[in-house]
């Protein structure tokens, strides 16, 4: 199955946790269909994207990087590369790659989508600037775990959940959904049988 594929796949059995969600999902399988390149940074001026909140084991704690270029506090993430070959391994390489962390257990099902004007990514067009289409997964770190700061970040850190640096409605949405699902996956008789059983032979994709 080719990364076009599993996020055509990926997308249509989702099952969106709101209206906004829904039409969101919707609009990104209609970018799909009618792009066969959608997923790569050189179609314009819309393109999928993957990013991966990473949560503490005891679900207590966000890790959150310090973009370079937007200056502002984001969870781990960014563009689909040749070698991936769904968006769980791009999100989780990704993940890998900006934060440090080996051993991540990744929830191969999307948390969350969230579409934003990326003003950085390349010059605007004349219908505007770049849109990430971006799909959010969740992972959980090990109980020892310790990033590391990457050439794409101004620094990582973990946050309270709570305390978030920048609390834009986006990003505590995003953190409120992978909470909830990290808390309902590790409930007694769950039918995930806790966060040991989530995609822990997901490996990034190189």
């Amino acid at each position: 199955m080719t990364l076009h594929a599993d996020a055509l796949a990926s997308l249509r059995g989702w099952p969106a946790p709101s209206t906004a969600q829904e039409a969101l999902r919707q609009r990104y399988l209609a970018h799909l269909e009618a792009h066969p390149d959608g997923l790569r940074r050189e179609c314009r001026p819309d393109h999928l994207t993957a990013s991966t909140l990473v949560l503490s084991a005891g679900l207590d704690r966000v890790l959150l990087t310090l973009h370079a270029k937007a200056r502002r506090w984001f969870q781990l993430g960014g563009h689909c590369e040749a070698g991936d070959a769904t968006l769980a391994g791009a999100a989780l390489r990704e993940a890998a790659e900006e934060g440090g962390l080996a051993d991540l257990r990744l929830d191969p099902v999307p948390v969350q989508l969230s579409e934003h004007a990326v003003p950085f990514c390349g010059p605007d067009l004349p219908g505007g600037p770049v849109h990430h289409l971006d799909v959010r997964f969740l992972a959980l770190a090990r109980p020892d775990a310790t990033p590391a700061v990457s050439d794409e970040s101004l620094d990582v850190a973990w946050w309270p959940v709570d305390a978030l640096p920048d609390p834009g409605p986006d990003l505590v949405e995003l953190v409120e959904l992978a909470v909830s699902r990290a808390q309902a996956s590790s409930a007694p008789g769950s039918a995930s049988n806790g966060a040991s059983s989530w995609a822990a032979a997901v490996q990034p994709s190189r």
